[in-house]
């Protein structure tokens, strides 16, 4: 089967393979199993993380946890010092008072106004106090864990995420990259694409205060990242009312950090504390293989070709394949701050700018002034 299908997105195999049980004999450095997710002690570990074979065992026991059996991989006091969370904090609740007067929305899988976010917070956070942001992003458990998942010379990403007392839960889902997209987009994908989307990018979560279940920390359905069409049956009634019935939330303490396949079926939950003001840091790391070999300056190319395509007799999809060659096609990477994800996951790219501004038939200048205006919303 070269792509999937609505088709192909049966419960009962689904059933199969979520009801699969996860021991601590095969996870020889956790110190307990939850719910079928293996906990780890992170300062016991750095040590066996200094030394290059022990490493290697550590490593490659969390990439099978991650890529072959239930998917999560939690790291008890990763962050082991608790002053520097909550200086980190204190930074990220000053970014937000100030970026709340005249933040504009968007979040991904919940409506606007519902969370608190700051994106990018990595930088914001390296900007405002370089020293705490060493200090914070000094872990060896989180670096080692990286690895394990994506290799070296990986890519961080990260954006808090704050919801208050009253904060509704999230939407099952899949992450980045796929599960950003409808059904309709991802089935454009040939399966090998699924399967390579689940491998290049690594979710992780750095809790801020302590997390009770009734705070709402993240739904988690161990096992689900491993069904194949999971990017189309994430969609479907039948598979959100399945992960509503059969998901796992586990407490978390200050300092301690989750980590799961982008694949598995996931959601922020209900924060029905009376008091808990649920802040965690949301790590997205991605390989370091989702590069192209050359870099170009693809504005001047849409600037220069434009003119040519308004007066090109060429069909729409002769057109469609011009504009694949020539313009960037993904929405990914932006700056989520002044191009948030509304109306959907992802802004518009620049390729669909460019055949919007053909359909509309935008004069030269037009088409120049919106791709601009573009380039200053995507700015670093």
């Amino acid at each position: 089967m070269n792509y999937y299908s609505k088709e192909d997105c049966q419960i009962e195999d689904f059933d199969a393979l979520i009801d699969q049980q996860l021991s601590l004999g095969h996870q020889s450095q956790a110190v307990e199993v939850h719910h079928n997710v293996p906990f780890y002690d992170a300062p016991s570990l750095d040590h066996a993380l200094r030394d290059a074979n022990k490493r290697q065992d550590i490593l490659s026991e969390w990439a099978d946890v991650l890529v072959r059996q239930s998917g999560v991989v939690v790291l008890k006091q990763a962050v082991a010092d608790h002053a520097v969370i909550d200086a980190a904090t204190s930074v990220f609740e000053q970014i937000i008072k100030k970026e709340r007067a005249h933040q504009t929305g968007g979040d991904h899988f919940a409506g606007t106004g519902a969370n608190d976010r700051v994106w990018n917070s990595l930088q914001k956070l390296a900007m405002a106090d370089p020293d705490l942001f060493i200090r914070y992003f000094s872990s060896i458990s989180i670096a080692a864990i990286c690895e394990a998942y994506l290799g070296p010379a990986y890519q961080m990403t990260a954006q808090v995420n704050l919801v208050r007392p009253g904060g509704k839960a999230q939407i099952a889902h899949r992450d980045y990259h796929l599960g950003f997209m409808s059904a309709e987009k991802a089935a454009l994908y040939p399966a090998h694409a699924h399967h390579i989307s689940a491998g290049i990018t690594l979710q992780g979560a750095i809790a801020h205060c302590d997390m009770p279940v009734i705070s709402g920390p993240t739904k988690l359905l161990p096992f689900s990242h491993l069904y194949p069409p999971g990017y189309l049956a994430v969609h479907q009634d039948a598979f959100k009312e399945k992960f509503e019935k059969r998901f796992i939330q586990l407490p978390l303490e200050k300092g301690d950090a989750v980590f799961f396949s982008p694949a598995l079926f996931h959601a922020a939950g209900d924060n029905n504390s009376d008091d808990i003001q649920r802040m965690a840091n949301l790590l997205q790391i991605s390989s370091a293989m989702g590069r192209s070999i050359e870099s170009m300056d693809r504005t001047a190319i849409c600037q220069n070709l434009y003119p040519a395509l308004m007066r090109s007799n060429l069909t729409t999809a002769e057109h469609n394949a011009a504009i694949a060659a020539a313009a960037e096609g993904y929405s990914f990477p932006t700056n989520l701050d002044l191009d948030p994800p509304l109306g959907g996951n992802a802004s518009e790219s620049q390729a669909g700018l460019l055949k919007r501004a053909l359909s509309e038939q935008l004069s030269a200048a037009e088409f120049e002034a919106a791709l601009a205006e573009q380039n200053e919303k995507r700015r670093a």
